[in-house]
């Protein structure tokens, strides 16, 4: 095998990069959500839609960039994915009509979706045998910078929300801008990687699916309802939350909802080398898991500070991604990685579209708003109960992998 043209490292500096700038523009809808609604006249459900709509097309769609990462390599891949993600951005700042931002939206999670599932199929393939948990875990991190400085935004860039809505929308396709320029730099560094390591891809097939062994399922489920429970709470309607039913302005609700991430930015690569150095990764992943509906009991039922929520979910947002990724990649052969992320992509695309749309609608039908808090409350008993299943998925791939069929996700790797 030829060696690398470059180190890992940075090859997965390029990644995060690459992603980080897509991460604030999908994150970029929540601090504007109060902003769209009172000088737009958008309803929750528009909002909703904002974010579900980047989902739906990856439903038929994200699939088939498992097998284009199979076939052209993920190098290229991402480059391609990364050029939607800016073009659907751009759209989306432009935003009037509606429809327009809704294609933009659209469009973009087109791309980003590809963009993610090429990049950890790139880090897999290139820390292959070494660290892949800690890296994945520090892509992860660096990327949540993007999540984070989404979140605070209305601070550091009050200047542009005191213009109204468009501005920070502005900012955002400036920011995928970048991450195409990193995604065009790490496509020229992984072909030089690939020159000397080809993988044969394996036909997909309803067969081929089904031939995924049962802790894949189970690790799927978790992966599925882990992503349509945070991210539709986190960056869809966290933020309108607690300005509506918590009280916060729109700078203290950014702040307090930007904690989960800047919190994972330090504790995620921590976690990740946990699972490199000590095993245990399903133990992990239980941890993790558990945390979720705890949190959207505290919220709905006590008056709690509202840091105690923040801590538990921000604990659980970095154990999940730090381990998840990794350990799917174990349970499944190199020449099906990529469609194997693309299935769990596939199912996860449904279930952010299901779950964005769902909150939204649960919060107009109860009439949410700052004079009716407890309006929310649907949207928090639908999140729970997901956890819940979650959890279970969870427990039942502990059970298995701690069984005779495991696969050795939990024995030590360092």
């Amino acid at each position: 095998m030829t060696k690398p043209a470059s180190p890992p490292w940075m090859i997965l500096v390029l990644a995060a990069i690459a992603i980080a700038g897509n991460y604030y523009a999908y994150d970029a809808i929540g601090p504007v959500a109060d902003l769209l609604i009172r000088q737009r006249g958008l309803s929750q459900t528009d909002i909703g839609l904002l974010n579900a709509v980047y989902s739906l097309p990856n439903i038929p769609l994200a699939l088939v960039g498992g097998l284009i990462i199979d076939k052209l390599g993920a190098g290229r891949a991402a480059f391609g994915a990364a050029v939607l993600c800016f073009l659907g951005a751009a759209l989306t700042a432009v935003g009037e009509p509606f429809s327009i931002m809704v294609t933009g939206r659209l469009l973009f999670g087109i791309g980003e979706a590809t963009l993610l599932i090429a990049l950890l199929v790139a880090l897999a393939q290139w820390f292959k045998g070494g660290p892949s948990a800690l890296a994945m875990a520090l892509f992860f991190s660096l990327a949540r910078v993007g999540s984070y400085t989404a979140d605070v935004s209305p601070s550091w860039a009050s200047p542009l929300y005191a213009q109204g809505w468009q501005p920070p929308l502005v900012l955002a396709a400036g920011l995928t801008a970048i991450s195409m320029l990193a995604a065009l730099i790490f496509m020229l560094v992984d072909l030089g990687r690939a020159k000397g390591e080809a993988v044969v891809s394996e036909p997909i097939s309803l067969k081929s699916i089904a031939g995924f062994d049962r802790s894949f399922w189970y690790i799927l489920g978790l992966n599925v309802l882990f992503a349509s429970v945070f991210f539709p709470f986190r960056s869809t309607f966290g933020i309108v939350y607690f300005q509506d039913a918590k009280g916060l302005s729109l700078a203290q609700a950014g702040q307090i909802n930007s904690w989960v991430f800047f919190a994972a930015i330090f504790a995620t690569p921590i976690f990740g080398l946990i699972a490199d150095r000590f095993g245990r990764r399903t133990l992990l992943l239980c941890l993790g898991a558990a945390l979720m509906p705890m949190t959207f009991f505290i919220l709905a039922a006590t008056h709690w500070s509202l840091w105690i929520s923040t801590i538990l979910m921000g604990i659980s947002f970095s154990v999940i991604p730090a381990v998840i990724w990794p350990t799917t990649a174990m349970l499944i052969e190199p020449k099906r990685l990529g469609t194997a992320f693309g299935l769990i992509n596939v199912l996860q695309s449904t279930g952010l579209f299901a779950c964005n749309y769902a909150a939204g609608w649960l919060n107009d039908a109860s009439g949410a708003s700052r004079g009716h808090p407890e309006g929310y409350n649907g949207m928090l008993i639908l999140f729970s109960a997901l956890s819940l299943v979650g959890l279970v998925s969870t427990i039942a791939l502990w059970r298995r992998e701690s069984g005779p069929h495991g696969h050795g996700v939990d024995q030590r790797r360092l």
